[in-house]
């Protein structure tokens, strides 16, 4: 294999899985798990200037470079909030120094894993990488050995593996399609062959084969009602690993399916796939939205939140177009820094209040000011209020949506409301008020959790023209 930035993203990750599984030292441990991740993020910055041509099994492409950059460096600031994150569960007995080891090289692997997916070419190696993600998570949110984490673990492996089951016969239907158009073999695979004789495959097995891969890949990306195992994995599992889920393995997820839904637009014959994207994301975003009211955990509440802005992002690729593509596009990279810095502020809270029941904490703001402003403007933002990223997006969606389909904007802002709501209730009980539990200080590292939210506040109020245009093009890309 020729060495490129593409097998860089590939190699630095694996080889230093393999490295953290042999060390013995947390600090050496965290340190490397940082570096590793620094040089993959570094690796797919340079794909923006040298793009190797595409080969049977690696593609790089506007669409991919968006989620591969997105990935390495959400994966990059997750790893350095991990360090002092997971030193303290190492101080406290949570976790033993035999597990940090195990936790480091499967970080590693999870981000190998994605960026596999991400620069596959190959429908079936980017099912596998998919798999390969799936497994990994499941075996990071058991790492705490409680029953209850344990019992978290074994229903995300369990709907997992119906989700990928689903997935994989959606892929065989595909290949299925393809195979009187080009034959058995290797090019009835892969991606860039696919796209340009998509038009004269058979539409029925299209048709059927989309089905498949939404719900597979859509229990993946946590659409309700195939949502069940995230909640669980949010709250169970090691917080860094529930900002990664949001931020990140939802994305590939969708990415696959975007992948699949060009394959479809292509074919003038197939069902329209947007109306299937819309109708799971309306339900999604409604759905998770009355359900945060509900919440008493408080990575529980932000795992419904998550739903929810994926119900809002699957919804805007469904809808289609330019400028709700655009939309969605923007909405992704909005919630994935977004979700991901509120993650690392509940972390560190978790730790300092030693609970995660929200009825158990209060008075943040006076007991711990930065935690506490932190997982305020998180909120402030997730919920979409100006002038923040997020509610440029959401705007974009609504608008789009009721220029075209005014019944079904109506329905979107209902449940973006209804969420902004819930959120707001309860970040009056952890944020203010008499404070609650202990009062105990924090030596998190707090650069991780504004540079998300700096970022999150410049893209409210400038996008560069460069990125636009990007954005723009991709956009175009989706159809």
């Amino acid at each position: 294999m020729i060495f490129n930035a593409v097998t860089a993203v590939l190699i630095i990750p694996i080889t230093a899985a393999a490295l953290l599984a042999m060390l013995p030292g947390y600090r050496i441990g965290a340190r490397l798990n940082v570096l590793a991740t620094l040089l993959t993020l570094l690796a797919a910055l340079s794909l923006f200037y040298d793009r190797p041509q595409p080969g049977p099994y690696l593609l790089v492409d506007d669409l991919n470079v968006v989620f591969i950059v997105l990935t390495t460096f959400v994966g990059f600031t997750t790893s350095v909030f991990s360090a002092s994150y997971i030193g303290h569960e190492l101080e406290s007995g949570r976790l033993k120094p035999s597990f940090l080891r195990f936790y480091h090289a499967m970080y590693q692997v999870l981000m190998f894993a994605m960026n596999l997916a991400l620069v596959a070419n190959n429908i079936g190696v980017m099912w596998v990488a998919i798999e390969i993600a799936t497994l990994t998570t499941v075996l990071m949110v058991g790492i705490y050995r409680t029953h209850e984490a344990l019992e978290a673990a074994w229903k995300y492996f369990i709907l997992g593996s119906v989700g990928i089951a689903l997935a994989l016969f959606g892929t065989i239907l595909v290949y299925m399609a393809a195979l009187p158009v080009f034959g058995e073999g290797l090019d009835a695979m892969v991606w860039t062959v696919l796209i340009t004789r998509a038009a004269a495959f058979d539409p029925a097995l299209l048709n059927v084969a989309f089905v498949f891969l939404l719900l597979g890949y859509g229990t993946k990306v946590g659409l309700a009602p195939l949502h069940a195992w995230l909640p669980d994995a949010h709250a169970e599992g090691p917080t860094p690993i529930s900002a990664v889920l949001s931020g990140l393995l939802l994305n590939v997820a969708l990415y696959a399916l975007l992948r699949f839904k060009m394959l479809l637009a292509v074919n003038p014959v197939a069902i329209a796939p947007g109306s299937l994207m819309v109708t799971m994301g309306l339900i999604s975003v409604v759905f998770a939205s009355f359900m945060l009211f509900r919440r008493r955990d408080i990575k529980r509440m932000f795992a419904y939140s998550s739903i929810e802005h994926m119900g809002i992002i699957v919804f805007a690729f469904g809808m289609g177009g330019p400028l709700a593509n655009f939309a969605g596009l923007l909405h992704m990279t909005m919630h994935s820094l977004t979700k991901s810095a509120i993650f690392f502020a509940v972390g560190h809270i978790a730790q300092v209040k030693g609970t995660q029941r929200i009825a158990d904490m209060g008075g943040l703001t006076e007991t711990n000011p930065v935690l506490g402003w932190g997982l305020v403007l998180g909120v402030v933002a997730i919920a979409g209020l100006p002038p923040l990223g997020i509610f440029m997006s959401e705007f974009l969606v609504v608008t789009s949506t009721f220029a075209r389909e005014p019944l079904l904007a109506i329905i979107l802002v209902f449940g973006i409301l209804l969420a902004l709501a819930a959120l707001f209730l309860r970040l009056n009980t952890i944020c203010f008020g008499e404070p609650r539990g202990p009062v105990a200080k924090s030596d998190a590292s707090y650069v991780p959790m504004f540079a998300h939210l700096a970022l999150v506040f410049m893209a409210g109020i400038y996008m560069p023209p460069a990125l636009v245009a990007w954005f723009q093009n991709v956009a175009k890309l989706l159809g």
